[in-house]
């Protein structure tokens, strides 16, 4: 039970390295006589080699030394400079170094001073008397340069032990000794082999940035120098210890005791029987109490002393590679490196081997070792007494990792390494260069889902982005220059030409091994999409300028190579085609700025035979300028659509639905309207077809397909009603005979799958995080059989729209500058360029001629379609109504060249305001406005007097048609739902 419960409540954060040793030492000032300071500068090169030092283990921030000599010059530097830390060097010549050390103690008490001394018979006599109980440490000086580096790391563990241990439960290695000689010459040697390790395990970060961060997890050392020193280290760190070394005599109770380690172990053993110690002593006899307390022996006078230290702590502590060993004999059965082989060999370890290393935390102190905390503070929970059968651990140690594997590589932009790409691998970059637009988004968007666990709460859901892999700009750099491709690319030659000169260049050969590791690992259709520089820039729209093509999967990969090949050529030559270059020029953009990088990414979607699909695709705004019913601006809306979301770009029939409700969908409110306006057909991956007819049409391997299609691969379980022809009545679900709808009920309104709610959090956290409002792309495959599904998200962008940029309150705007003014309208922006506005007559109207007013805006508006003009519509009643006693029963085709449309009431003909329900469709995705307004109660303006005072272009029995001599500008409030057209500006004589 308990394996079950504990797994389903598994969420790993992730580490958070940033917040570790963040107390660091800078600046340390050296106290010694010129010839001391010259002597350990080894003819003035310590800088330099601490800087050797640091770099080749990866650290960071290598300190200065600043060198004095007198009081004065300390006083001078401590005044004017920060100073982290206080070497001393007391001097053969009796030289006053100690005296400076206590009077810079009184003055600055918080800075850590430390004792360096060359160990000459005169010193040791002289320190003898000293009190140096002002000193954090005293260390021998051998003249070697790494135990400056000791000192530094020493200090910062020591100021760092206690809050990293806290946050995220770095481990320690406590080294229990009272010899200044013999600490001087073991920790720089303990230091260097962990510094090494952690420089090993960092290779389980994904990127450079990753790994330097992640060796501020290494253990901490820390230095006990008497009994009391370590057994107070030991309570308040117990459940952080790596491990104990410690010398076998020390002062105990004020007075050296011979067996004070001894001691020490017996209590640490009676409190944690698996914790590693290691006793060290220069009397072998005491090789006895090691075997009692089941610790190692290390010789003191060994030759190899530090050798045999090291080799029994990368055994014992947990560094190195993890042996399993048969517990009768201790041979080696299997050896893992990292993680992914660790995962991948748990289940084929003898049982008897597995027992004998859980039951010991080995597999915790393995994770702990190499900072992996998450699943070392899991799996140390689970001891074997709580659970007590070795296959339940096993599963638990490989979900573990699996856990946190997917949350490590989640949110990641992580560096593209074969070997290590596999099913768990989220994101990879090949280059060094940007990754594009696009690309930059899905980092964005994966790194946003890591973060909010809400997304990962869903019991039938998983929210991520798709596998993806993306070819950075400096690859398209290298292929436009290894080709000599800028000429024909930047001339006027046709795109045919331009695409058949790219297609016939080659890209470099080191992508072949990487592409065959990518299919091994997706092994699904792969969708190779442009993401230039600037696509999806936060303030230009360069939305579908560029081509996407998709491949199929095929068992063959040299076939699937050329696939790819071909398409992401035909993704770089995209960049030179005619419209992208005429777009640029529209942009005012270099074209040779724009620079391309190249997202694969595997195809969300279900397989049905020789054709490959996904349930849903959709795009989402997180802002709705035709809020509708109960709607609010900001609820945003969503696209729905059956199969690839080519179909949605196209402006194919969608289903348009607010997230916050779900369950009123305009276009199946009404059984005409969900005829009439619900898809009919889709598009579907061609799995057959294998690229011979590449060419410019991204989509030539695409198929578009009638819904019946989706009906018999048996695709549309939940996402489908059924038209009953008989009662005249719409049913959710899929029924026998009947037209299938696609109305996506069983989805919205049944909670089969969880759209809705991640959506609101999809356009929440895309906005917050943004800053603006988002548009979004997205896929979800659902499973027939389990009611469950997978939501991709493919893309995140600005919602750019120029003409929404509207910044004034246009309630301020006068009565008087206005023709028309509505407190209800829908759209958003601002149009400039339109001249006129058509308007039925209102003297004597009668909804009986409402037929004949119809026929006659038809005719009207055929000549503004000629004449590729726009205009303003307005009139009385519901436009489009079907009822002509409600309102003028036109179609869509016959207002479609109006750009604004206008219901306005008369006090005899009153009629509740429709929204322009009948042409929902096209006013949004033609970006039409739409206003409501009843003048003659106070709700809106409509100067109709004034439009009677100006001469008529034309004028028919029902209609006005008045041409203004300037432009009239329409100002919409999407948010605020107010829409105003000005009167023009009167020109001065």
């Amino acid at each position: 039970m308990l394996s079950k419960l504990k797994l389903s409540q598994l969420y790993f954060k992730d580490t958070s390295f940033v917040n570790l040793m963040t107390k660091r030492i800078f600046n340390v000032l050296l106290i010694a006589n010129p010839y001391d300071a010259f002597m350990l500068e080894d003819d003035g090169r310590i800088d330099e080699k601490l800087f050797n030092e640091y770099t080749d283990l990866s650290l960071r921030y290598p300190p200065r030394f600043t060198k004095v000599s007198t009081l004065e010059e300390t006083w001078r530097q401590l005044e004017y400079n920060n100073t982290d830390l206080i070497i001393c060097m007391p001097g053969s010549d009796n030289s006053d170094t100690f005296e400076i050390a206590r009077e810079v103690k009184e003055k600055y008490p918080n800075i850590p001073l430390v004792v360096l001394t060359p160990f000459s018979h005169g010193i040791t006599a002289r320190m003898e008397n000293e009190d140096l109980s002002i000193f954090e440490y005293v260390f021998c000086w051998l003249g070697n340069t790494d135990l400056l580096l000791t000192i530094i790391k020493l200090i910062e563990d020591k100021m760092n032990l206690e809050h990293d241990i806290n946050e995220v439960g770095v481990q320690m290695i406590l080294f229990v000794e009272d010899s200044i000689r013999f600490y001087s010459s073991v920790l720089p040697n303990l230091y260097k082999f962990v510094l090494q390790q952690s420089q090993e395990f960092a290779t389980e970060a994904l990127n450079a940035h990753q790994r330097t961060l992640r060796m501020r997890g290494r253990p901490k050392i820390v230095l006990a120098r008497n009994y009391e020193e370590a057994m107070d280290l030991y309570n308040k760190f117990s459940n952080n210890i790596l491990g104990v070394i410690t010398d076998a005599r020390f002062p105990r109770g004020g007075k050296t005791d011979s067996l004070a380690g001894v001691k020490l172990m017996a209590e640490i053993r009676k409190r944690d029987p698996f914790v590693p110690l290691i006793l060290q002593s220069s009397e072998e006899d005491n090789d006895i109490y090691a075997s009692r307390y089941d610790a190692s022996f290390v010789n003191k006078n060994s030759k190899k002393m530090n050798i045999d230290l090291r080799e029994i702590i990368k055994d014992n502590f947990g560094f190195g590679d993890f042996i399993f060993r048969n517990p009768d004999t201790l041979e080696e059965v299997a050896r893992v490196k990292n993680l992914k082989e660790l995962q991948n060999i748990i289940f084929a370890i003898p049982k008897e081997s597995l027992l004998y290393h859980i039951s010991r935390n080995h597999v915790s102190r393995w994770l702990y070792s190499r900072a992996m905390f998450p699943p070392a503070e899991f799996l140390k929970q689970i001891t074997w007494d709580s659970l007590r059968d070795v296959d339940a651990h096993r599963r638990i140690i490989f979900e573990a990792i699996v856990k946190y594997r997917k949350m490590k590589n989640q949110g990641v932009v992580a560096v593209f390494q074969r070997n290590r790409f596999d099913r768990y691998s989220n994101f990879a970059r090949i280059g060094e260069g940007s990754l594009g637009g696009k690309g930059r988004g899905l980092a964005f968007i994966d790194n946003m889902v890591k973060h909010h666990p809400e997304f990962d709460e869903f019991e039938n859901a998983t929210v991520q982005i798709p596998k993806t892999v993306v070819l950075c700009t400096d690859i398209f750099d290298e292929f436009m220059d290894s080709n000599g491709l800028y000429q024909v690319a930047l001339s006027d030659a046709d795109d045919e030409t331009i695409l058949k000169t790219f297609v016939r260049a080659k890209l470099p050969d080191r992508l072949v091994e990487d592409f065959f590791a990518f299919f091994d690992v997706v092994q699904s259709p792969i969708a190779i999409r442009s993401s230039s520089l600037l696509e999806d820039s936060h303030y230009q729209p360069f939305a579908g300028i560029y081509s996407t093509y998709m491949i199929p999967y095929l068992d063959d990969k040299y076939e699937m190579l050329r696939m790819l090949s071909d398409a992401i050529k035909g993704v770089y030559a995209s960049v030179y085609y005619k419209d992208s270059k005429a777009y640029m020029q529209a942009t005012s953009n270099v074209i040779d700025q724009e620079k391309m990088a190249v997202v694969l990414q595997e195809v969300a979607g279900n397989q049905y035979g020789d054709r490959f699909y996904p349930s849903i695709s959709g795009v989402a705004r997180s802002l709705n300028y035709y809020p509708i019913n109960d709607e609010k601006a900001e609820e945003g809306t969503v696209s729905l659509a059956l199969g690839l979301g080519k179909y949605i770009v196209d402006g194919g029939l969608t289903l348009r639905v607010c997230p916050y409700h779900p369950n009123q969908v305009l276009q199946t409110s009404e059984l005409d309207i969900a005829l009439r306006e619900t898809q009919t057909q889709f598009y579907a991956l061609d799995l057959k077809n294998t690229g011979d007819n590449f060419s410019l049409d991204d989509g030539f391997n695409l198929l578009k397909l009638s819904v019946k299609e989706a009906e018999n691969d048996g695709a549309l379980n939940y996402i489908a009603s059924t038209y009953d022809p008989y009662d005249m009545i719409i049913r959710d679900g899929i029924y026998p005979g009947g037209r299938k709808l696609i109305t996506f009920a069983n989805v919205l309104q049944h909670d089969v799958f969880p759209l809705d709610s991640i959506l609101k959090l999809v356009q929440e956290y895309g906005q917050s995080e943004m800053r603006r409002p988002v548009e979004i792309e997205f896929a979800v495959t659902l499973n027939q059989t389990q009611r469950s599904g997978v939501f991709y998200l493919l893309q995140i962008r600005p919602m750019v729209d120029i003409k929404a940029v509207l910044s004034e309150d246009l309630n301020s705007i006068e009565d008087d500058k206005v023709i028309l003014k509505s407190m209800n309208s829908l759209g958003h922006g601002i149009m400039e360029d339109m001249c006129d506005l058509v308007y039925v007559k209102t003297e004597g109207y009668s909804a009986s001629n409402n037929q004949a007013i119809a026929y006659e805006i038809e005719k009207m508006n055929k000549k503004f379609l000629n004449e590729s003009k726009h205009y303003v519509l307005v009139g009385p009643g519901r436009w489009g109504s079907s009822d002509t006693w409600l309102g003028i029963p036109v179609k869509w085709p016959h207002i479609s060249a109006a750009r604004v449309i206008v219901e306005a009431g008369l006090s005899s003909y009153r009629v509740d305001p429709s929204q322009g329900t009948h042409f929902f469709q096209n006013l949004t995705s033609f970006g039409v406005g739409y206003f409501t307004i009843n003048s003659y109660l106070n709700d809106g303006i409509y100067d109709q007097a004034f439009l009677d005072r100006l001469p008529a272009v034309e004028e028919t029995k029902f209609l006005r048609h008045v041409r203004f001599e300037s432009p009239i500008v329409v100002k919409m409030d999407g948010k605020k739902k107010i829409g105003v057209v000005l009167k023009p500006e009167e020109k001065e004589d």
